[in-house]
């Protein structure tokens, strides 16, 4: 019976983000809000610019109208529309400010940065007064659990501002950042379903679900972009999942294409200010194979592939 409402939630969400998505777009469009491509990326993204952007309200609407609908509105559920959303309104304020008011890096990098900061204090200082928490951390393969005390609140909201992070850095293709980011979901869907964390795996399954409605018109050539009110939204999703199933850790495995992605920025500026060479002819690692030649399909394809084979990898480990 519980697979069977992960199914539900899954298929309606998806309906309601088909059905959003022909409504919203044009309404994109006829405010302007189209995406400005930066100069110094790759050449061929130039033709991108004035694709709608934004839409990563057409998911966020699609999830949270379907967790509620399915879920038993629990306190796990609000957490996760709570940083969802709030890190929604963080990227959609960065979006607005780069499309509306022509101001081409949005908000600040501190102003940013704050942001996410908050939200993720917010989140431990929540989770710390209602007994939700657990200051521990799980060491896979090892079965250590290691009690960080108090220090388990920077390394909460580290994890969730790396995890946003890491999903916006990934958000440079048709298609990139949601599908890697609805496989993600996906698998956690299968994790929290399996441990009984009936709540989390609703919520995973309606993401998923609006993700694929929204990768209709977002894959090659997109329609949409979902811009930093999805991806920011979609990386603090991803990090609160793994909170709550105590599974922190494991995201690394899971959500390993990001990882990746911002190991090639990290790499990419080690390496050209200590020895003045690039590693990569552009990061993140998704525009190297661009610049290689490969078609934007195939890039898209070989990551989404990656991601597919990290999860799984992750759930056979995880669940053996």
């Amino acid at each position: 019976m519980d697979m069977q409402i992960l199914l539900w939630t899954t298929g309606v969400s998806f309906v309601i983000a088909l059905l959003l998505a022909p409504l919203f777009i044009p309404f994109l469009r006829r405010l302007k809000f189209g995406q400005a491509i930066r100069a110094e990326g790759p050449q061929g993204h130039q033709k991108k610019a004035g694709t709608p952007t934004m839409g990563g309200v057409i998911f966020l609407i699609a999830m949270s109208i379907t967790a509620i609908k399915f879920s038993e509105l629990s306190p796990e559920l609000w957490l996760l529309l709570f940083v969802t959303l709030a890190y929604g309104t963080v990227g959609f304020l960065d979006d607005y400010i780069k499309v509306a008011l022509k101001r081409n890096l949005g908000l600040r990098a501190r102003q940013k940065l704050i942001g996410q900061i908050l939200v993720g204090v917010v989140l431990y200082v929540v989770m710390y007064y209602t007994g939700m928490i657990d200051m521990t951390i799980s060491i896979p393969f090892f079965d250590v659990q290691w009690d960080l005390g108090f220090f388990y609140l920077p390394f909460l909201v580290l994890i969730v501002i790396a995890s946003s992070n890491a999903v916006n850095l990934t958000d440079g293709l048709d298609g990139l950042a949601a599908g890697t980011t609805a496989i993600a979901f996906g698998s956690y869907a299968i994790l929290a379903w399996w441990t009984s964390n009936m709540e989390v795996a609703i919520f995973c399954a309606a993401m998923v679900g609006g993700l694929i409605g929204f990768l209709v018109f977002n894959v090659h050539p997109a329609k949409v972009f979902m811009g930093d009110t999805g991806s920011l939204a979609l990386g603090g999703a991803l990090a609160t999942v793994a909170i709550l199933t105590k599974t922190e850790i494991w995201l690394v495995l899971i959500g390993g294409v990001f990882v990746v992605e911002v190991l090639s920025v990290i790499l990419q500026v080690i390496s050209f200010q200590t020895f003045g060479k690039r590693l990569f002819k552009m990061s993140p690692l998704h525009h190297h194979f661009e610049l290689l030649g490969w078609s934007e399909w195939r890039v898209v394809g070989t990551f989404w592939t990656a991601g597919l084979c990290l999860a799984v990898s992750a759930l056979v480990l995880y669940l053996k």
